[in-house]
């Protein structure tokens, strides 16, 4: 048995261990947050907890390409903390493994990270929010699914407010207020003693039964009443107009983002467009480079036995710091396209810092010795 493979399989599975449950544990935190959006669809529109589910989890391709490179740092940086408190890096040194051995296993866990998050944003992310748009976009167009809430003032679009008393279970209401403000010069209010939702072949309407009608002429000043058994409110504007949706550059394959624009929107959203794909080939490598600046703050350097603490904090800062500048960087390129060779120049030195320090470590010190007599060896 190899025990430099023993040694590669200890910290690797160590490094998924803490990166699933960070993961998870942030996965969670930003599902939680997300959800919000749904409280509409959910409220409104009557969506069913399986179809909540199905959507967040289309979603989630987008949540995990920006959380697997910060828990992988997370996990390198805890993993190496941990070998250097229990002196397992001090043991694993002496018993001859270089800094390449034991940098391994993280290097391997990022490779893993980057063909991953390499899936997720080139296919995965854009497949599943463009099914997430059009779900969303059906949903809001279905008329079925439009749920007036029991005593809620129901806003069913702009200028349309609903208040009921009373919903039966064969779908009638009862104890109907319509607010209609959609022609601001002449607001219409209704009341009903009962009322029913309903579609014709061209589109839906609210048909009141047993009520009365007020108009107020807002340039005449006058208030005119009508009283009617019967009133249909128009619907019509709540659907959705028919005809291809143009899509947002997260729902756009990375071939769709960098072609010729194919119409007006296409050419007005370019800098957005390009914005989008460069992010999209740029983003999976974070991996790699969180998970060097990992290293070169826990391995970089002189061994120490304390300022174990000061080396985690940082490692976070510089973490930090440049998840802000790539995310800064994304959105500065939009507004100067001219500059999008920035984002790329910043992964590029990052990761050269990394590997200067991983590298030529023990540079100095190793120079020293080569030119000290055999007196001097014997005294160190």
């Amino acid at each position: 048995m190899n025990p430099m493979k023993e040694i590669t399989r200890y910290v690797l599975w160590q490094l998924i261990e803490v990166t699933l449950f960070v993961t998870l544990a942030l996965t969670g935190v930003v599902w939680l947050s997300q959800s919000l959006r749904f409280v509409d669809l959910i409220i409104n529109r009557g969506l069913s907890f399986f179809t909540f589910v199905y959507l967040t989890f289309l979603l989630l391709p987008s949540f995990l390409a920006v959380l697997l490179p910060i828990s992988l740092f997370c996990a390198v940086a805890y993993t190496y903390h941990r070998l250097s408190v229990d002196s397992e890096i001090v043991v694993l040194r002496s018993a001859g493994l270089s800094d390449m051995d034991l940098m391994k296993p993280a290097l391997i866990m990022a490779g893993i990270m980057v063909a991953l998050c390499y899936a997720m944003t080139l296919y995965l992310q854009p497949a599943g929010f463009r099914e997430f748009k059009d779900r969303q976009f059906i949903i809001r167009a279905d008329f079925s699914r439009i749920l007036l809430q029991e005593g809620v003032f129901n806003n069913l679009g702009d200028g349309l407010t609903v208040y009921i008393r009373e919903r039966l279970s064969n779908g009638e209401v009862r104890g109907i207020l319509v607010h209609d403000n959609r022609n601001r010069a002449q607001p219409v209010t209704m009341m009903a003693e009962r009322g029913v939702l309903l579609k014709s072949v061209d589109a839906p309407y609210l048909s009141l039964f047993k009520g009365n009608r007020q108009v107020m002429n807002r340039d005449r000043g006058k208030l005119s009443l009508l009283y009617f058994d019967r009133h249909n409110v128009d619907l019509s504007d709540l659907i959705n107009a028919e005809g291809p949706r143009w899509r947002e550059p997260r729902e756009r394959y990375i071939d769709e983002l960098f072609r010729e624009p194919q119409d007006a929107n296409e050419t007005a959203y370019l800098a957005e467009l390009r914005a989008e794909g460069h992010n999209r080939l740029l983003s999976p490598l974070y991996s790699l480079v969180m998970t060097l600046i990992a290293l070169a703050a826990l391995l970089g350097g002189e061994f120490n036995r304390r300022g174990r603490a000061a080396r985690m904090i940082f490692a976070g800062a510089i973490a930090a710091a440049f998840q802000g500048l790539a995310l800064g960087l994304t959105y500065f390129i939009v507004q100067m396209p001219w500059l999008t060779v920035l984002p790329y120049a910043n992964v590029a030195l990052w990761t050269a810092a990394a590997l200067y320090l991983l590298l030529y470590r023990n540079k100095p010190r190793r120079r020293l010795i080569n030119h000290q007599g055999p007196t001097e060896m014997n005294a160190v």
